[in-house]
């Protein structure tokens, strides 16, 4: 069973940290080897988000909320090393815990649709 102090969970939440101190320091924030390889794919991500989520444009997207979805997106599209429910399940969690009211159900609903949409499950 899934804990908070899974290592794996840490280490989301950690990059989701860093995603989101980007988003507000660009070059300023040391990155790390994993942050590079998310933001080496930056653009690619972002088009995914506006498709997961045409709403909303990604530059009024809640930062965290952002954060969280380019993580997830990544992983499902870009790195595929897990499972896209497991991906899902941890990108909510991560909503409720840093997130607003409304963010696991965005970031439910996102994914979801992108999931779809490249017919990963």
């Amino acid at each position: 069973m899934k804990t908070s102090q899974d290592p794996r969970h840490e280490k989301r939440i950690k990059l989701m940290q860093e995603l989101f101190s980007y988003t507000f320091t660009k070059d300023q924030v040391e990155q790390s080897p994993e942050l590079k390889k998310i933001l080496r794919s930056v653009d690619e991500i972002d088009k995914n988000v506006k498709l997961s989520a045409p709403m909303w444009p990604v530059d009024k997207i809640n930062k965290i909320d952002l954060s969280i979805l380019r993580l997830a997106i990544y992983e499902l599209l870009i790195e595929k090393k897990n499972p896209p429910k497991v991906i899902v399940d941890e990108s909510v969690e991560l909503a409720k815990e840093y997130g607003s009211e409304s963010s696991p159900a965005f970031i439910n609903g996102a994914l979801g649709k992108l999931i779809e949409e490249n017919h990963l499950l």
